[in-house]
């Protein structure tokens, strides 16, 4: 079994050296995909690690703090906008990625001050009404969202002779990989552990010590700056924006991912990015049948795998370090 022998040893990202190794390995098949995948699946795999980060995001507020969000729309609707406006005056992609993750994380601020009174369903509701208001700002204010031309993004110039899809799958990897052990050491320290205890009860979280009003605000900009990042990468990706890109659906799309890969997962997180966008990318040939068969690959997964996709890679996790006294 993997025990934890100090806090200073739970606070690391890899404890075995077993498990760099895995890492390391998983690592290089990554960077090495360029080399025998397609340009199609190179771009999959790109929608895939932005779509992580935002998941991420979204289960730091959902999963570890408790907080049922259905406004992700919202706040990557103000990333992507922030992100194109900015990289059309000419700001460089980080630069330009960074504000557009503050700019998401402080409207998490604004909208987080509901969750000191709300809970549940009602704050849900709460953070859907904020949703559909920022998708009804930019729809018709013309000036924000291009009007009905919509806003073009300013491509991202390749460089060191790569392809524009290889160069842009590095940056999208490496970004994930960063907000990945970003997370993970998230989680592990004492903010992490307020998040869970606020989630668990926030009434003894509060007797113990834990600022409630803090810390739920904390999570809701953390989480909203990640979706922020994800807009902005989604708006590099797509090049070009309308507001009818973040309506609802999206918010459920994020929504299901969580809850498909895993609640207070990291891996989860991974795991439901690449279900919402393989899954249907495999039903494509049912045309309309698509809904449905998705639908149902849901049903299943939670019927039969109630922790989601992460609950069978903790099964397998245990099996072999359990191996062969199962």
């Amino acid at each position: 079994m993997d025990l934890v022998e100090s806090y200073r040893e739970d606070l690391r990202f890899a404890r075995k050296p077993l498990t760099w190794l895995l890492l390391g390995a998983l690592l290089a098949a990554l960077l090495a995909l360029p080399g025998y995948a397609d340009s199609s699946w190179l771009v999959r795999a790109s929608v895939i690690c932005l779509y992580a980060i935002g998941i991420m995001g979204q289960n730091i507020l959902i999963g570890y703090t408790g907080q049922i969000s259905f406004g992700q729309a919202g706040f990557l609707a103000i990333g992507a906008y922030s992100f194109a406006h900015l990289k059309t005056l000419g700001v460089p992609f980080l630069l330009a990625l960074g504000a557009a993750g503050l700019a998401a994380g402080l409207a998490g601020v604004l909208v987080g001050f509901p969750s000191l009174r709300l809970k549940g369903p009602y704050l849900a509701i709460a953070t859907l009404g904020f949703g559909v208001a920022v998708y009804q700002i930019f729809a018709n204010w013309e000036l924000l969202s291009g009007g009905r031309s919509g806003l073009p993004v300013p491509k991202l110039q390749p460089a060191f002779g790569l392809s524009r899809e290889v160069y842009v799958y590095y940056i999208y990897l490496g970004l994930l990989v960063v907000s990945t052990v970003v997370t993970y050491n998230l989680i592990s320290s004492y903010v992490g552990r307020a998040f869970v205890a606020i989630r668990d009860s926030d009434i003894a979280a509060e007797v113990m010590g834990v600022n409630l009003t803090r810390y739920k605000l904390l999570a809701f900009a953390i989480s909203s700056f990640y979706t922020g990042v994800h807009g902005g990468l989604f708006a590099q990706f797509l090049g070009h924006l309308e507001p009818q890109t973040f309506n609802i659906a999206e918010s459920l799309t994020l929504f299901v991912a969580v809850i498909v890969g895993g609640l207070a997962s990291v891996e989860g997180s991974i795991l439901g990015a690449v279900f919402v966008i393989l899954v249907p990318t495999f039903f494509s040939a049912s045309r309309w049948l698509v809904p449905v068969l998705y639908g149902l690959t849901i049903l299943v997964i939670l019927v039969f795998q109630p922790l989601g996709l992460a609950g069978l890679w903790i099964k397998t996790r245990l099996y072999f370090q359990l191996w062969p006294f199962r």
